[in-house]
């Protein structure tokens, strides 16, 4: 990777777990970016703890629910030391944050309505090139109640469920999605203040999909939940989902549907022909945000004000969208979707 990367760079070896190693690696350091996962059944925050010893700013791609808020519990600790950080800022959660950020901004403030319903949903082919972690973290999810919100009320649903058939526009087609736990659900319902808020996820070849539904339905969550026999499930699924990954590709599509009280509907759409690269543009946007002074002292999710400044987020979603395939903002859904239909008069559903 340094050969790759040039005579900037170097490489250091670090014990996540080991605060006095991690510390010796930041020390002089102007951001950490924390892509160390899966982070489903960690429970402590050494990269965030050692960076604000240190006084580094700080960067996750976390998309676990658990983390995310014990990384936000340091918040204080952060404005103490001056150091900005944000956690779950990758592509999704991340740039889907920022998306649904912008929805709910633009509701508000041109057509001064109140968001009613919040849907993200998500698609990737096989593991989106990113192989065993991605793997992981999908096993783990499976062990976890999802979380969701209906209008105002906390409520709690099995994994895998509820599926959806998403149309994520040209290039990616209609795809089936299902419930997962993941903390944008939380982070978007608490900040954006919408009543309700879900997630999905979908994979393909379609039978990954049969897969994930069986193994919810059979393996106990305790199983699931733990990291060490989902580490040996991961290496007996391994070499399986490599070979199929060099027939689906990696292509990566994030719809996020906000309805409001008068009725308006309106989507935001992300798409791109790979995961690997799409990620590593979104995670190096708010990596600059973060460097350019875009995020105040604290620890922040990216739909806070504090975390990526409104006059900001344009910047950073033109940054992470770069080489997409397609990207919508603030549109009816009738312009994305594959085979809108026309009522007559040029008005379509």
């Amino acid at each position: 990777m340094v050969a790759t990367l040039g005579k900037n760079s170097e490489f250091a070896e670090v014990n996540i777990n080991n605060k006095d190693s991690l510390e010796a690696a930041l020390s002089d350091v102007d951001l950490v970016v924390h892509a160390a996962g899966p982070f489903q059944q960690s429970q402590k925050c050494t990269v965030l703890e050692a960076a604000i010893e240190t006084q580094t700013a700080y960067l996750d791609v976390c998309d676990d629910t658990n983390y995310a808020f014990r990384a936000k519990s340091f918040k204080d600790r952060a404005v103490d030391a001056n150091i900005s950080a944000i956690t779950t800022g990758g592509i999704y959660p991340g740039v889907s944050n920022v998306m649904a950020a912008e929805l709910v901004h633009a509701a508000r403030s041109e057509s001064k309505t109140e968001p009613e319903r919040l849907r993200f949903s998500y698609y990737t082919a096989g593991s989106g090139g990113a192989g065993p972690t991605i793997l992981a973290t999908s096993f783990l999810l499976l062990g976890e109640e999802v979380v969701a919100y209906n209008k105002g009320q906390k409520i709690k649903l099995k994994p895998f469920t509820g599926m959806l058939n998403v149309d994520f526009g040209k290039g990616i087609g209609k795809r089936d999605v299902y419930l997962l736990n993941l903390p944008e659900v939380r982070s978007a319902h608490e900040i954006l203040e919408v009543p309700t808020v879900s997630a999905r996820f979908g994979t393909a070849p379609f039978f990954w999909n049969w897969g994930m539904e069986a193994m919810t339905n059979l393996l106990p969550a305790e199983f699931l939940r733990d990291r060490s026999k989902v580490q040996q499930l991961v290496e007996w699924f391994d070499p399986l989902v490599r070979a199929v990954d060099g027939i689906a590709g990696e292509r990566v599509s994030m719809r996020v549907d906000l309805e409001c009280t008068n009725g308006r509907s309106t989507l935001a759409l992300f798409s791109h022909r790979r995961l690997s690269v799409a990620v590593g543009n979104a995670t190096a946007a708010f990596a600059v945000a973060i460097l350019e002074g875009s995020t105040q002292p604290g620890v922040w999710f990216p739909e806070e004000p504090e975390g990526i400044a409104v006059e900001a987020r344009e910047e950073l979603l033109k940054r992470a969208a770069e080489g997409a395939i397609a990207f919508v903002m603030n549109k009816p859904p009738w312009m994305v979707e594959t085979d809108p239909k026309e009522l007559g008069l040029g008005i379509y559903v």
